[in-house]
């Protein structure tokens, strides 16, 4: 008569572990191609009120990282920096989408330059190149703070060779953002930021003697890193839009209904 086999009661429990972590959602390894970044709540609202009846001209010349920080790793020297370098470039992009301003090429203005010079060169006497719009406002700052292990903590249990763990870590972002009236070189207001960036691990493990001389070793487990430049992202997208309310509070610009409000009371007046 054949004997069935049977598995230990703890190898049991741990296959039932990890199938119940199965369930946990994890991403697609197999997703290679591009896509566009999804629009952020806050850029939503933004663009979900009333714009201006013109856009402002405003120049960026540098919005940079501050912080001078490098990825933390343990027993190496990393030469990475722990923020993006781009932040000019989101800071751009998040001008154009709010509908408010308007950005003039400040950045690569010595590429701008050159290429003008080119064109004016190439083109024949009477066809000169137009002058460069001017900006009514200058925005300065960039990326002021980059704090790691702000909050850690985590969970765990083991028991006869079966455990689980759970660990979280939470890191914080800060930028200051301000505009410059271009005319006088007033400050008009300035506006700081803060996001969190998360980072979640999750593991199981077994490790025990099945018998005399066989060892059952098993472990499962993934970590999940919330972007750094999606936080930056949203931050600078938080700043433009409280520079805008910032604005309208202080009477420094209107909205096209605002505006459209207010003269009509004066008519009826």
């Amino acid at each position: 008569m054949k004997k069935l086999f049977s598995l230990p009661l703890s190898v049991a429990l741990f296959l039932g572990f990890v199938s119940g972590c199965s369930l946990v959602p994890k991403p697609d390894l197999n997703l290679t191609e591009a896509q566009v970044n999804p629009i952020s709540e806050t850029m939503l609202a933004l663009q979900a009120q009333s714009g201006p009846k013109f856009p402002i001209p405003v120049a960026v010349y540098s919005f940079r990282d501050q912080t001078g920080q490098y990825k933390p790793q343990a027993n190496v020297s990393s030469f990475s920096t722990a923020v993006t370098q781009g932040a000019a470039s989101m800071l751009m992009q998040t001008l154009l989408d709010s509908r408010w301003f308007t950005p003039v090429e400040r950045e690569g203005l010595q590429n701008l330059l050159t290429e003008r010079k080119i064109s004016n060169k190439q083109g024949t006497k009477g066809d000169d190149m137009p002058s460069l719009s001017n900006a009514r406002l200058l925005l300065e700052g960039g990326i002021i703070s980059y704090e790691t292990n702000t909050s850690t903590g985590g969970a765990g249990v083991e028991y006869y060779g079966i455990g689980a763990s759970e660990m979280y870590r939470e890191d914080q972002v800060t930028i200051y953002l301000r505009a410059v009236d271009v005319h006088s070189g007033k400050v008009m207001m300035s506006v700081s930021t803060t996001k969190r960036v998360l980072s979640q691990e999750m593991r199981a493990g077994l490790f025990r003697y099945t018998s005399l001389n066989r060892l059952a070793e098993a472990e499962i487990g993934f970590t999940t890193n919330e972007p750094v430049q999606f936080c930056v992202l949203q931050a600078i997208e938080l700043a433009v839009a409280e520079m805008i309310a910032k604005g309208i509070n202080q009477g420094y610009w209107q909205a096209v209904e605002d505006a459209d409000t207010n003269a009509a009371s004066i008519e009826a007046s």
